[in-house]
């Protein structure tokens, strides 16, 4: 009987090492990741800057990480959720290649804050009033990601959204 409890004893406390062992490991490898991630986000915001200086724009940003630039007043009302905005836009990437435009294949409808288009794309819409014409470069967790879209729009890729606010309808 001794050596039974001597040996669930034992049992136990391997248990408790391994438990430790294996948060200590899974603690390492979050860590590995979360030194990544910052790499990865202060990499993109240096391009982004580096990008916005060479075209000589003076751009703001939100806390999200959407950079911003209002470069044409409209005069029409203000975009809010639940509105469906109408835009004009190119999209391109930071050297210069136009991914889509609405020359190509027509204006863009959408509803705000109902998703289907980029995070980035709705929160800079809610920044502008009809009329407005804006510049929005967007790091890839505010556009198409990791994966990119499987079309024009490589993975990981900071995209430039030049969008002009054409309409808003309820």
């Amino acid at each position: 009987m001794i050596l039974f409890l001597f040996s669930c004893r034992r049992s136990y406390n391997t248990q408790t090492m391994d438990d430790k062992s294996t948060s200590e490991i899974e603690r390492g490898k979050r860590d590995i990741l979360l030194r990544f991630n910052r790499e990865q986000v202060e990499e993109e915001t240096q391009a982004i800057k580096e990008y916005a200086e060479r075209q000589n724009w003076d751009m703001k940003t939100t806390l999200s990480g959407l950079w911003y630039m209002i470069y044409h007043n409209g005069k029409g009302e203000k975009a809010n959720t639940g509105k469906i905005a109408t835009i004009e836009y190119t999209i391109s990437l930071l050297n210069n290649v136009v991914c889509y435009s609405s020359a190509e294949f027509g204006t863009m409808s959408f509803k705000i804050g109902q998703g289907g288009v980029e995070s980035g794309l709705e929160e800079g819409i809610l920044l502008l009033q009809a009329g407005d014409k804006a510049r929005f470069i967007m790091p890839p967790h505010l556009a198409h990601g990791l994966i990119g879209d499987g079309d024009c729009i490589p993975m990981r890729a900071i995209i430039v959204y030049d969008v002009e606010l054409v309409q808003l309808n309820n």
